[in-house]
């Protein structure tokens, strides 16, 4: 974990990581995943693009070649900025394209999960967290004859309440549902 990679507005959901940690690239998934942990989105970023712009720039390509034309990235995080965009149906693209990974699947159907990670000083810490989607916490029913896989959850002043979620029917049909820009957690799940 870099200073760099710590340093974002404040608000930010993180996991509270400190410079100079150390994690695996699954716990990274596991804190993007379920605590939106944009330190830790940071800290990937670094490491696979070279820095956050580096990232982006391969965020943007991967976008592009997905057919997802109405979105740009500024950042790994998704906070705001001007120039980070995106739609439902890219949303939709770049989501369809994820869940064909068992790894990324496994990740958005936990509820939760315990990071256990090492400090500058080699000291083992454990840190729980839980999804922040409230169908998969049972905070919200799941509807009738719908079975829940998983999903995302994102939120920002400017944003609003966003979720994109995989579920399947009785038949086994799958399904992708995006909604953005909710004013609340109870619109966002009704």
């Amino acid at each position: 974990m870099s200073a760099d990679a710590l340093n974002l507005e404040e608000g930010s959901s993180v996991c509270y990581l400190k410079e100079g940690d150390q994690l695996t690239l699954e716990q990274c998934l596991y804190g993007i995943m379920l605590a939106s942990a944009n330190e830790i989105s940071n800290a990937v970023a670094e490491h696979i693009g070279g820095s956050v712009e580096g990232f982006a720039d391969m965020m943007n390509a991967k976008a592009k070649e997905l057919g997802a034309t109405h979105t740009h990235f500024v950042n790994p995080n998704g906070l705001h900025d001007n120039n980070h965009y995106t739609t439902a149906y890219d949303l939709y693209l770049i989501f369809k394209e994820a869940v064909k990974y068992d790894t990324f699947v496994d990740t958005v159907s936990s509820k939760d999960y315990t990071m256990t990670y090492t400090t500058p000083k080699k000291t083992q810490i454990n840190e729980y967290m839980q999804s922040t989607n409230y169908y998969l916490l049972n905070e919200f029913p799941v509807p009738e004859g719908v079975v829940m896989y998983g999903g995302k959850t994102g939120t920002t002043s400017m944003a609003k309440s966003c979720l994109i979620l995989m579920t399947k029917n009785k038949k086994g049909e799958r399904f992708f549902s995006v909604v953005l820009g909710a004013e609340t957690k109870d619109m966002l799940y009704s």
